[in-house]
């Protein structure tokens, strides 16, 4: 397994509000462990939205006695949604924040996903594939058939999103299984990336430089700031061997 992680502010915010944990090695009774936060409510309330959550998950699942890795990450995002709500409860200047995350981990030949918000998972087989599905104001104007995917990213309501992480006393994660073979790659990473780069993109990049996990995140963080930079980027890659 080769992995690669980086998070950058972009080129138009003052802070960044992402958050990453990449660990190929074992985390608690998972054989290794990736997640992306990004945290909304101020710049302070986001950045500490996003750390919280990352935290809040990487401790249950060090700890979690769950019998599947669906329910162990049900476990550890219901335990950072409460940390975030009760953070933003008890402080005035916190009130709203939330966060998006999306956590992966790989055993034998399953990937297993859960995602809230419009932070995303990725599989690149032959092909570029988006595993998970936004959570957001764009995503049900697609399944309506109001607009089409590709009007997604320029999209005036593009940051809406419908779900998110800390903004209620429950939370309600997307879960998935997904087969996966040696030599695929998988990305998670944040809407800094997928707003300014298309998927087409993405997929010719990480292609290119397939043997190199670190050369292609940062190809696409440097595609995501070429394309203007408007938002925090955060990227993981990661390359199951052969």
């Amino acid at each position: 397994m080769d992995t690669f992680s980086m998070t950058d502010m972009g080129l138009l915010r003052n802070s960044n509000q992402d958050s990453v944990f990449c660990e190929e090695n074992p985390i608690g009774r998972f054989p290794n462990l990736f997640l992306v936060a990004d945290g909304m409510g101020g710049h302070k309330a986001g950045d500490l939205a996003s750390r919280l959550c990352i935290a809040e998950m990487v401790k249950q699942i060090q700890s979690s006695t769950a019998r599947t890795p669906v329910s162990a990450f049900e476990q550890a995002i219901e335990a950072a949604n409460q940390k975030v709500y009760q953070c933003a409860k008890e402080d005035f200047d916190l009130a709203g924040m939330g966060t998006t995350v999306v956590g992966a981990m790989v055993e034998d030949d399953v990937a297993y996903i859960a995602n809230i918000g419009d932070s995303r998972f990725y599989r690149l087989h032959e092909h570029l594939e988006q595993i998970t599905v936004d959570h957001s104001l764009v995503e049900e104007m697609v399944q309506s058939g109001e607009i089409q995917k590709e009007e997604m990213r320029t999209h005036p309501n593009k940051n809406i999103i419908t779900r998110a992480l800390g903004t209620d006393d429950t939370v309600r994660p997307d879960c998935f299984e997904v087969k996966v073979e040696p030599g695929d790659v998988l990305l998670l990473c944040s809407d800094g990336l997928t707003n300014m780069v298309e998927d087409s993109q993405i997929e010719k990049i990480v292609k290119e430089n397939k043997e190199d996990m670190k050369l292609a995140g940062e190809k696409l963080v440097q595609q995501a700031n070429e394309a203007g930079g408007k938002d925090n980027i955060s990227v993981i890659l990661v390359r199951l061997e052969r």
